[in-house]
């Protein structure tokens, strides 16, 4: 695939991919955390703990790596054209929606860390699937193109 991304196109490609395993990673972490954090009582030495471990992982994993899955996978999509790709617009959707997730439980993340409890305990552990049904049809977006 040349493009304009040349000779770079499998260096961006494979980035691309390392990101997102970054990303997908801390999506499945942060709630989970949020899950242990909600046992937890508010105000207590044990909240604050859970506290600093979901700032950490948003601060050194989940942003840098959306950040890099956003603009690393733009590139790649520019590079081949959007026009006659279904498969490319359906995975961008499904990654437009992985990323409300991903503000939507960075904001979860930061009521806990206040002591509130937004949402209940299963929820959580509800929501903590969506990660993972978003990557297995992202996946198969990618590798098979149905469409």
């Amino acid at each position: 695939m040349i493009g304009w991304l040349g000779g770079a196109y499998l260096w961006v490609k494979a980035a691309h991919v390392i990101a997102t395993f970054f990303w997908i990673a801390g999506l499945f972490a942060l709630p989970r955390y949020l899950v242990y954090q909600h046992a937890t009582p508010p105000g207590s030495a044990e909240e604050a703990l859970w506290s600093a471990r979901c700032a950490r992982l948003r601060r050194i994993i989940l942003t840098p790596s959306v950040v890099a899955v956003w603009l690393l996978g733009l590139a790649l999509a520019f590079n081949i054209g959007f026009a006659g790709n279904g498969w490319l617009h359906a995975k961008l959707t499904i990654v437009a929606l992985l990323t409300g997730y991903h503000y939507w439980a960075v904001g979860v993340a930061r009521k806990m860390s206040r002591g509130e409890r937004p949402y209940a305990e299963k929820t959580l552990r509800v929501a903590n699937e969506a990660p993972a049904l978003a990557t297995i049809l992202a996946v198969i977006l990618v590798i098979v193109r149905p469409f």
